[in-house]
Formats: C-alpha cells, sequence, structure tokens
C-alpha cells in the first residue's frame, strides 16, 4: 500500500476515532507542564500529567499526531540530519494513549491491525520484540496474535524497559520492527547486526505498569496505562516503497522547493536535505512562540537556523532564501497544523531577518576557517579556531562540526571548551571583582579629575570598600576599592578602559588594576601590596604612563575614523558601539552593507592624511547648544549636562567626549586597519591599531612578504607576477595530471581486460591498482564494463593503510550480480564496509594485508550467486 503522509496521518486518527479515542491535536513544542524539558520530544508529553494522575481531561483514550523536537537538551539529533536516512530536528509522533482503560491486549490487538489490515503490511514482514522478563505480552503476540516465533525476540531493559524519570512511573514496552529483507546489511533486533539499515523500529507500545520508589522496588500500578508511539515519516517511508525519510512525498515536495530557492540541480545533494528538515523545525518552533535568541530555546532556534543557512550557501546561494520555504511547508502541512498557517507572515518576516543577520557574518567566518585549514597540520580544528568563530561570527559548534565532518576533520572539543572556560573566569573575575569591591556600593564622596592635564597626582583617601562593603582600612594582600578626593586616573567610560598603575605613601603601595566611576567618585580597584591603607591617608596617583599615551592614541584616532566614515559612506553613519584600549581600537557603526576592500583602504589613507596634517587638538568645555550649533557630535552615547566638554582638531573632527586624547593628531604615528565585519544587521565593526602596535604589525607583514618571496625565488616587488605564474603552472599541472589518469585508466583497462576469467561465461576481473584514486578507479571499473561486455569487475587500491575499492557490474548481470553485495562481500574480508546501486558500488577497509586473499576470491563468489 502506499499512501501520502498526509493520508497516513488522517487514517491513524481515524482509525482510533472509531474505537473510542479522543482525537487530541497537537500540543505546541514548548511544553506546558514540563520545564525541565527544553522541547516537546514524545507524544506522551502533553499528558504526563494525565499519567500521574494531576489532570482528569474527562476521556480515558485519546490519540494525536504530536509535532516534537530533538534539537537541543539531552535529545538532540541535530548533528546526524543530513547524514542518516532518518534523524531529524522536526517530526510527527503517531500516539495511542489509555489513562487506566485498557492494557496489553487492546494496545497489541489495536497496533497489529491497523498495521496489517489498514496499511496492508503483510506479517511476514514484520518483527516483535518485547521486554524479557514480559511473559504476559510474549504469550498475547505469540498466542493470541500468531506472530511466528522466528519473528520475535525478547529484549534486555536498555531497549525494552521505559521509565519517566529514576522514579514514578514506568513499565516494559514492545517493539514493532519492519523488515526490509535481506539485501539490506543489518541483523534483527537484539542481535550485533542490529544497527544495520534491514530492520528498523515503525511503533513502540509501552505498558505504564509499574511506580518505581527511590530505594529502586516497584510495585503495580492502581490504573496502568498504554502509551505508543509511531513515527509518521518511518512508516510513510515503508508504506512509500522507500529506505529514507527523505524521500517520501512529504520531503521530496520540501527538496524540490529547496532545490528551486538555492540553485541547487542535484536533488540528492545531502545540503538539500538538511534545508529540507530544518525548515519544519524553525517554521514550528517559530509558531509556537521561539524566537531567535543568545540562550534556552531561541539559541536552539539560532543554531537550526544558521545551520540550514550555512548549506544553503555551500549550494551557492548567498542571498536569503531559506525564508522563501516556508509557503511550500504550509502547503505540505498547513491542513493538518492550521496555526503554521495563521502564522505564516510571522515566520517567514523572523527567518528573513535572522537569515540576513547571518549572512553579513558567515562569510567572513568561513573565510577565517579556511585560512586556518591551510594551515593546518594534523587532522583536527584547533579549539581556538572553534572558539574564535563561536566568539566573532556566532558559528555555532555542532555547525563548526558540521563543516569539519564534511573535510573528514574534527574539532578539538577539550581545546574550545578551555577557551570558553577563560572567557567565563574572565567575565567572571571582572564582575565579582566590582561586585566584591566595589558592588553596588553608595559612596558619599566626590572625586576631583585632574587626569587631562597629568598622569601624577596627590589625593586624600576619602572612602575604602572591601566585599562591597564600606570599610575604614585595607590590610597587606587585601583586595579592595580606593577613593580619593583627587585623581589622575580615568574611570572607564565611553567606551575608554579604566586606567592603571599605583597609589603610594609612607611605607603604603596599591596596585590599580582597573578604575571606575561611582557616582560623582572615582573607585580605583586593586590590592594592597604593602602597608595599610585607612581613610584620610595622603596617596600619590600614577598612572601607567606607557599605556595611557597608547590609549589617547587610539581615542583620537576613533574620531578621526568616525570622520572619515562619515564623509565617504554618508552622514547615516553613526556610532553604535566602540572599545577604546591600549593595544587597539574597535568601531560599530551603522552600515547596511560590507565596505569595499578597496573602499576600506581608501578610508585608511585618508584617517593617515589626517594624522600627517598634524592638527593641535582643541579642547573646551562649552553650553551644550553652543557645542551643538558648532557642529559637535555626541560620541559613544554619553550622557550630556549643560557643560560638555568639546574635543576638535582643526577641521577634521569635533565631538562631546569625556576621553583622553593626543595634543596634536601627528602624535599618533600611523593608522592600520585590520578588520572588517558585520555584528548585526546594518551594523559593521572596524578594528584598527596605531602607533608602535601599527609599526610592528606593518613590520611582521613585511616580514612575510620576503619571507614568501624567498620561497618564490622572486623579489618583494615582483612577487605577485611571480605567484601568478606558480599558480598558473599548478593549473596546467592539474589538468596534465589529470589527463594522464585518464590515459592510465584507458591503458589499465585494456590490460586488465586481457586478465579477465571466464566464469560460467561471464568475465570477472580483481586487480588492485597502484596509486589508484577513487574517480580512476571508477573510471577504469567503467571501460572494463564496455571493453568485456557481460562482466563483474572489483578493483582496489591501497593508500596510506587504507584499502579503497569500486566494484562494478553490467546491466544484463545486475538481477543475478549486484554491485553492493560484490563489493560488501569483498570489504568484509578487508575490515570494512560499502554500498551503492546494483551496477556500481564502492567500499573502504583498514586491513589491506587481506586483500590479496579477498581479490583472489571474487571468481568464486560470483560463480556462486550464479548458480
Amino acid at each position: 500500500m502506499s499512501i501520502s503522509s498526509a493520508e497516513l496521518r488522517r487514517a491513524f486518527l481515524e482509525f482510533f476515532r472509531e474505537r473510542g479515542h479522543e482525537v487530541v491535536p497537537s500540543s505546541p513544542l514548548v511544553p506546558g507542564n514540563d520545564p525541565t524539558l527544553l522541547f516537546t520530544n514524545a507524544g506522551m508529553v502533553p499528558f504526563k500529567d494525565v499519567f500521574l494522575g494531576k489532570e482528569d481531561r474527562g476521556y480515558t483514550r485519546a490519540c494525536s499526531s504530536q509535532r516534537c523536537v530533538r534539537a537541543g537538551g539531552k535529545h538532540n539529533d541535530l548533528e546526524n540530519v543530513g547524514y542518516t536516512a532518518r534523524h531529524h530536528t522536526f517530526f510527527e509522533m503517531l500516539g495511542n494513549f489509555s489513562f487506566g482503560d485498557y492494557f496489553k491486549r487492546e494496545a497489541i490487538q489495536y497496533a497489529w491491525e491497523f498495521l496489517t489490515q489498514v496499511v496492508n503490511l503483510p506479517p511476514e514482514k514484520l518483527w516483535v520484540t518485547v521486554y524479557e522478563e514480559d511473559d504476559e505480552a510474549a504469550r498475547i503476540w505469540l498466542e493470541e496474535i500468531g506472530v511466528s516465533p522466528e519473528r520475535f525476540s525478547r529484549i534486555g531493559a536498555h531497549d525494552n524497559f521505559w521509565s519517566m524519570g529514576d522514579t514514578g512511573p514506568c513499565g516494559p514496552c514492545s517493539e514493532v520492527f519492519y523488515d526490509h529483507g535481506p539485501e539490506v546489511p543489518g541483523g534483527p533486533p537484539g542481535t550485533p547486526e542490529e544497527d544495520g539499515d534491514r530492520f528498523i523500529e515503525i511503533w513502540n507500545l509501552v505498558f505504564m505498569q509499574y511506580n518505581r520508589a527511590a530505594d529502586g522496588t516497584m510495585t503495580d500500578l492502581p490504573k496502568p496505562s498504554i502509551d505508543t508511539g509511531m513515527g509518521l515519516e518511518r512508516l510513510a517511508a515503508v508504506l512509500q516503497g522507500v529506505h529514507s525519510n527523505f524521500e517520501i512525498d512529504l520531503f521530496r515536495n520540501l527538496i524540490r522547493a529547496a532545490a528551486q530557492a538555492t540553485g541547487a540541480k542535484d536533488l540528492d545533494d545531502s545540503s538539500l536535505k538538511v534545508i529540507a528538515d530544518h525548515i519544519r523545525a524553525c517554521a514550528f518552533l517559530i509558531t509556537d512562540g521561539v524566537f531567535p535568541a543568545n540562550e534556552g530555546r531561541g539559541y536552539v532556534l539560532r543554531r537550526i537556523i544558521r545551520r540550514a543557512v550555512r548549506h544553503g550557501y555551500k549550494l551557492g546561494q548567498e542571498d536569503a532564501f531559506f525564508h522563501k520555504l516556508v509557503q511550500p511547508l504550509v502547503a505540505e502541512m498547513g491542513e493538518a497544523f492550521p496555526e503554521l498557517v495563521e502564522q505564516q507572515k510571522q515566520v517567514e518576516r523572523l527567518l528573513k531577518r535572522e537569515e540576513e543577520q547571518f549572512h553579513e557574518t558567515l562569510e567572513q567566518g568561513l573565510k577565517l576557517l579556511e585560512s586556518d585549514l591551510r594551515h593546518l597540520r594534523g587532522s583536527v580544528i584547533p579549539g581556538a579556531t572553534v572558539f574564535k568563530l563561536y566568539d566573532t561570527y556566532g558559528f555555532p559548534v555542532d555547525l563548526t562540526a558540521d563543516i569539519a565532518r564534511e573535510r573528514e576533520l574534527g574539532i578539538d572539543m577539550e581545546g574550545f571548551e578551555s577557551h570558553m572556560e577563560a572567557q567565563r573566569e574572565r567575565a567572571r573575575a571582572a564582575s565579582q571583582f566590582r561586585a566584591d569591591h566595589a558592588g553596588d556600593a553608595e559612596v558619599d564622596a566626590n572625586s576631583r579629575f585632574t587626569g587631562y592635564d597629568h598622569i601624577r597626582d596627590t589625593g586624600v583617601v576619602a572612602a575604602l570598600f572591601a566585599g562591597g562593603r564600606s570599610v575604614n582600612r585595607l590590610e597587606s594582600g587585601q583586595q579592595g576599592m580606593v577613593v580619593l578626593d583627587t585623581t589622575p586616573f580615568y574611570a572607564e567610560s565611553g567606551g575608554q578602559v579604566g586606567d592603571t598603575g599605583t597609589l603610594t605613601g609612607a611605607g603604603v603601595r596599591f596596585r590599580v588594576d582597573d578604575t571606575v566611576r561611582q557616582g560623582g567618585a572615582i573607585g580605583h580597584l586593586g590590592v594592597v601590596e604593602e602597608g595599610v591603607i585607612a581613610a584620610g591617608d595622603s596617596l600619590e596617583a600614577t598612572v601607567d604612563g606607557d599605556r595611557r599615551a597608547a590609549i589617547r592614541l587610539n581615542h583620537t584616532a576613533t574620531h578621526l575614523l568616525h570622520a572619515v566614515l562619515r564623509e565617504r559612506l554618508g552622514t547615516h553613519v553613526h556610532q553604535k558601539g566602540s572599545l577604546v584600549a591600549p593595544d587597539r581600537l574597535r568601531f560599530d557603526f551603522s552600515h547596511p552593507e560590507p565596505i569595499d576592500p578597496a573602499e576600506l583602504r581608501r578610508i585608511e589613507q585618508i584617517v593617515n592624511a589626517r594624522i600627517r596634517a598634524n592638527e593641535a587638538a582643541d579642547i573646551r568645555v562649552l553650553p551644550y547648544q553652543q557645542a551643538i550649533s558648532m557642529g559637535a557630535m555626541a560620541l559613544f552615547g554619553e550622557k550630556y549636562g549643560d557643560q560638555v566638554r568639546v574635543v576638535r582638531f582643526g577641521e577634521l573632527t569635533t565631538e562631546l567626549c569625556g576621553g583622553t586624547h593626543v595634543d596634536r593628531t601627528g602624535d599618533i604615528g600611523l593608522f592600520r586597519i585590520v578588520e572588517e565585519t558585520g555584528v548585526a544587521a546594518g551594523v559593521r565593526r572596524i578594528e584598527a591599531i596605531t602607533g608602535a602596535r601599527a609599526v610592528e604589525w606593518v613590520e611582521e607583514q613585511a616580514s612575510e612578504v620576503r619571507q614568501v618571496a624567498d620561497m618564490l625565488k622572486a623579489s618583494p616587488e615582483n612577487i605577485r607576477v611571480r605567484l601568478e605564474q606558480v599558480l598558473d603552472r599548478q593549473r596546467q599541472a592539474e589538468k596534465e595530471l589529470e589527463r594522464l589518469k585518464q590515459k592510465v585508466a584507458s591503458q589499465a583497462g585494456g590490460d586488465l581486460a586481457d586478465s579477465a576469467v571466464d566464469v560460467d561465461g561471464i568475465r570477472v576481473v580483481a586487480s588492485t591498482l597502484d596509486g589508484g584514486d577513487a574517480k580512476s578507479l571508477r573510471d577504469t571499473v567503467d571501460q572494463l564494463k564496455n571493453k568485456l561486455g557481460s562482466a563483474a569487475v572489483v578493483l582496489a587500491a591501497v593508500d596510506g593503510g587504507k584499502v579503497r575499492l569500486v566494484a562494478g557490474v553490467t546491466s544484463d548481470l545486475t538481477d543475478r550480480v549486484k554491485a553492493g553485495e560484490l563489493v560488501n562481500a569483498v570489504a568484509r574480508q578487508v575490515g570494512g564496509k560499502g554500498g551503492g546501486r546494483p551496477d556500481m558500488a564502492q567500499a573502504g577497509g583498514s586491513e589491506p594485508d587481506g586483500l590479496p586473499a579477498a581479490m583472489k576470491s571474487v571468481p568464486d563468489w560470483v560463480r556462486q550467486q550464479l548458480q
């Protein structure tokens, strides 16, 4: 019987409706009665309180087609989607439930009747399992239903005993499997070969029979219940005669829509399967109120969206496409789930926005990854790269793992976790340091800042804090916050980091690690390295001068950069965030698209020209309105009073700013842009360096160029021409290599044809080719098939201790000799397995020592198939 997915859903629900079951609509993917679950991941989740006796719904029998997601938390299939035939992030669970009404006999009878009489599966294609100690269920299946003992097995608790948790309702299971036939690898459930694809579980019947106490003892439940689950997609695949869930009608239509949206030509491309799966999960999650975010359910949704977008990018689609698949999804599933129809526009809008935001950073992240991979030593992507992709570009770790798997690489999860923990520790330390030593303390003091003109001054201790509390003194070795009535230390503000340095007095030394503002007071955070500090002490405050000087360079350069960006890109450019540190500057600004590299270089050139103009700083304090009227721009989102500080450098830039700056622009020396990236929709980021650090960077780049020039045996001036010559030769060499491989394959085909042996009228070749890759083996197999007429061919090659096998059978023989079975017969003897079409298949192995005997066995194997 072949029916559509929609017809199967209707048939199941109608079958149980006719048998007294309440047809219950699917609950949302966000569980309403279980805060321990991230998503609804099974059909019984909405009925959990009914099973526990906490809720009475007025019926004792129910059935549903429950939408489920397994893409986060304990139940997470995300990483497998696209690589297997049956893993999904989103799936439908068909289920029937009894709340203290019928039990094992009726549940088993209903299952068998539906499978064998409604959807007409042949009984001889079904295999049944029960829990090894469940004699009652075994008797019903064997004696009342009449299942053959040869298609029946008892399984241990690991697979066939279900529990809701460590305590509470639990009970044995009975599973029904569909047998795809002996031509598919795999053995019956409960055997060592059960992981193959021959036997596929389609229905699980849970007999909720016991209550488990904390000490492990189990007592009979007063009202035994039934919970069953059958994957709609799995059963549809069986009924539609396909082996993969992605070949059923529902997915075929979504895959075609995904191909049209991405421009993909190969409908078997695994990326299309990923996209078709993910649109279901994303659309239904948004329908059920989950929106993209950086934590919790929203983060899982964001991960799924980004994985789909990356696969679209992999197919060559660099424009927003994912949201276009909502309409085809509504056409497939809207009738069964009207809420999807109602939310269609909202779903499309959110997906498009999220996709466009990620597109801005996807390309940059992939470029970083490709760059790191070019220098990769070994087969594992370093944790530092995985962390940077996650931290800077928003690549979820499983997305990087996905890319790694495609390249047959691993990822250094231990290294990634180390970087993550270091980041958490820095955040905790900074947060805890401030919380412990400054906290939300209300400081009843004011500080006079003298740091615009000095980096050393004397102040009196106005207040002391330790552990967030006011104290009278700080002892040697104690951490805390010191507030002075006068200080040259700049407190973190407007993107500029706080100063560091020392506070010293008679027998006293306090190391300042950071400076913060607490109301009208300036707090020096750090540790007493020597002596005791008490309120009223006079201390000399000395700022780290070199660090302050580097910060000043970067702060003034930030003003110049802002002005040039507005001049070159337009007045829509506004500051959206910044960091002014001693080693670099970071400037976030509004702009809808990446800056062209040539334009970026031009911006850098203009900033450097303005540095060379050596304009003097003109800094005044003016009434706010007067400052605005003279063209001053508010920078870094500071709050301004009636009097404001205006920082001006000739006609170059005029800003409202409380930070520290150079005396003349020429003090900056050199400005270099290191990176330009996107950080959010419509927001770009430039990172740059100045002064001595910029000079060091230029010298490092020049050194790299000289080293590359030496490798190419060229001068730095001619490096590009020389590199183009090398690349051109490489391309020519690759073409010539491909031509020679084809020639060798042709010659090998001719030579090997002469070595063919006759097996009952069939020409059989089994041989090993030195240095053969997969393509050359396939080409040679094709040539031999064309030369020999009726033939079976197996070719092998050994590379790095690994065996590569390709088998081919001419079309007139595939009804008797199948290439997939042939290649597997050889592969098993060299520690491997494989598969493919009846006329062409390939495999691999890890035991090359067994290859000679394996190849020698081919004629006899073919002879056995012909008998």
